[in-house]
């Protein structure tokens, strides 16, 4: 019966490394996992099952994802990032959508237990109110997690920073010239929307300007949600110069109402996004925006862990990414005022 010691000798690879390609331990390059996997076939190898393996080792070598889907491609990335990292560090990640629902949520925490997963992300900001139970059930299990609010329990925690992303917006569109700047926040309940928020706020006192409370629209972080607050900006009459959506999604909805009813962007209204989702440059106009690193948000996640099932005891981090302002062709100087 072949061995790993001569799938390594056939392949011209080391005993270790088969190892990792047939266990799926540690990224190997293709061309040599190919070469293993080729002697292996030769060979006729069997490799023991993923099952008998993890009672042995006490790993399944498997991470559990828990998210709200929604239409905003921002989630999308994130989870690209998540998967590329899982392949990366050699575990194989089981992605549920909880759709918000809290049954459909606590439903997936259990069969992801049954599962057996080595360890959970959980990306699911629209359930903030459930997380004390659903911790309370993985208070076991090496948990992080992505999007949600201040919470004492411990665990590692990867966030944006959203304060800071709102107040650079906001910023970016006064250093602009514009003073009638409106702001389309997301739901306000969300802990990301509501920093986002308090960031516009905080840049608008810093320059002494009004906010007018018929240009502060509660969106939903989605397109229909910009959309519609055009309307609402209309039925007030005077628009602002500008406005600060608290995401991509709703900027784009409010830039297709805009058009819809003859307002130009950006000559007639400048768009701030925030996110920086891939289809963002593609806009006609292409979307000025802050931007998100979704890719190392995921890897972050990863990583983190990753670290916390090698070593249950180390303490929990808060790892929080900074945005950065992307100037594309969305805003505009107001016309009128000195720069």
């Amino acid at each position: 019966m072949a061995t790993m010691k001569d799938i390594a000798k056939l392949a011209g690879v080391s005993t270790s490394t088969v190892s990792h390609v047939i266990n799926k331990t540690r990224f190997v390059s293709d061309e040599i996992a190919e070469r293993v996997n080729n002697a292996a076939k030769e060979l006729n190898y069997y490799a023991p099952s993923a099952l008998a393996r993890s009672f042995k080792t006490n790993r399944t070598n498997t991470i559990g994802m828990l998210m709200t889907t929604s239409t905003n491609p921002f989630f999308g990335e994130v989870v690209k990032g998540v998967e590329r990292c899982c392949y990366h560090e050699g575990y194989n990640l089981i992605l549920c959508n909880t759709e918000g629902d809290v049954k459909r949520m606590r439903a997936s925490v259990e069969t992801l237990m049954q599962k057996r997963v080595d360890g959970f992300i959980l990306m699911c900001s629209t359930l903030e109110s459930e997380y004390s139970a659903i911790l309370e059930r993985l208070a076991d299990v090496p948990v992080v997690l992505m999007d949600w609010g201040p919470i004492s329990y411990p665990c590692d925690k990867i966030q944006d920073n959203s304060l800071r992303g709102g107040y650079l917006a906001t910023k970016h569109l006064i250093a602009n010239g514009h003073r009638d700047i409106g702001c389309i926040t997301g739901p306000l309940y969300k802990h990301q929307a509501q920093m986002r928020y308090q960031g516009f706020k905080r840049a608008m006192k810093e320059a002494n300007l009004e906010i007018h409370p018929h240009w502060v629209i509660e969106g939903d972080f989605e397109c229909e949600g910009g959309y519609q607050a055009f309307d609402k900006f209309k039925q007030h009459g005077t628009l602002p110069t500008a406005v600060f959506a608290g995401n991509d999604m709703m900027a784009m909805g409010l830039i297709n109402a805009a058009h819809e009813q003859g307002v130009s962007v950006p000559s007639d209204l400048s768009v701030m996004g925030y996110d920086d989702i891939h289809v963002a440059r593609y806009m006609t106009p292409s979307l000025t925006t802050v931007h998100q690193p979704k890719y190392r948000l995921g890897k972050a996640a990863v990583d983190a862990l990753v670290a916390r099932i090698a070593d249950r005891e180390r303490d929990s981090q808060v790892v929080e990414l900074e945005p950065t302002v992307v100037e594309r062709g969305s805003v505009i100087p107001c016309k009128g005022n000195d720069q």
